[in-house]
């Protein structure tokens, strides 16, 4: 991998991973493009994950701080901010199983290109139901959605079912506010991405044959463009426009499908 490839995936990462649009999807699609083999980015992916890690915190930096810093005050209840760190953790346990169990099953059919198609086009059906439902507008997000939406997420492990687009969905259809829903789906994915990223490092999987400049070159591109996509989206899910995203996952879905069998 040369470093402009790296700074054209770091691009694609960046972008994709908060519009609903899915970027193992779309990463798949890029790889297949450029003749990149998937055995031989692991250490590269995870760079551009942790890329857009620290984009999400940048971007979200007052709600994490306010998070952080409410984690640690005890007055003998649970308050707004440790509850709202226990609907995370309550979130993160169906994504938690599904890693842990069928990874290495989800790598290997990412591979191919129709079933990326096949799952972006069921993203794009679910941000037409989201888009066209008109439910109650809930002020908080309650603990039995917090598990729904991360069922949502672990489903979303599909290559080419968008995460944010699936989660974001699915908290708007049940009744959830959308500037909640947008900030629980960003903040919700953090610890997956590191919990995933910890264990290549344990299984010793982190290996690769990519050089330390298209690294460096990945990860900077993928963090400027996930601040702007993250700054982006969270206005995109406020508007409810999310039915533009829902056409071009028609398309890239059909596309997909199309190219895999011509």
């Amino acid at each position: 991998m040369d470093t402009l490839q790296a700074i054209i995936l770091g691009i694609v990462q960046g972008l994709t991973e908060f519009l609903p649009v899915s970027s193992s999807g779309h990463l798949a699609l890029a790889r297949e493009l450029m003749g990149i083999e998937l055995k031989e980015s692991l250490a590269f992916d995870v760079t551009l994950h942790a890329a857009t890690v620290l984009s999400t915190i940048a971007i979200l930096w007052h709600e994490v701080w306010r998070l952080l810093k409410g984690a640690f005050v005890f007055k003998g209840k649970i308050n707004e901010e440790q509850s709202y760190i226990l609907k995370i953790v309550l979130s993160m346990i169906p994504i938690g199983i599904v890693g842990f169990c069928f990874k290495e099953y989800i790598d290997a059919i990412s591979q191919n290109i129709w079933v990326v198609g096949a799952m972006l086009l069921l993203t794009a059906s679910l941000l037409s139901f989201a888009y066209f439902a008109k439910p109650r507008q809930k002020a908080n997000i309650s603990y039995r959605d917090a598990f729904i939406i991360g069922l949502a997420q672990a489903v979303a492990s599909m290559p080419g079912l968008s995460r944010s687009g699936t989660t974001i969905a699915t908290g708007l259809l049940l009744g959830n506010k959308k500037e909640s829903v947008a900030n629980f789906s960003f903040l919700m994915v953090l610890p997956p991405i590191l919990g995933s990223a910890l264990l290549d490092l344990i299984k010793g999987d982190f290996g690769g044959d990519v050089e330390t400049i298209p690294l460096i070159a990945g990860f900077i591109a993928a963090f400027v463009t996930g601040c702007l996509a993250c700054k982006f989206m969270l206005e995109i899910v406020k508007r409810g426009k999310l039915i533009y995203f829902a056409i071009y996952c028609a398309i890239a879905g059909i596309t997909a499908i199309v190219t895999h069998f011509i």
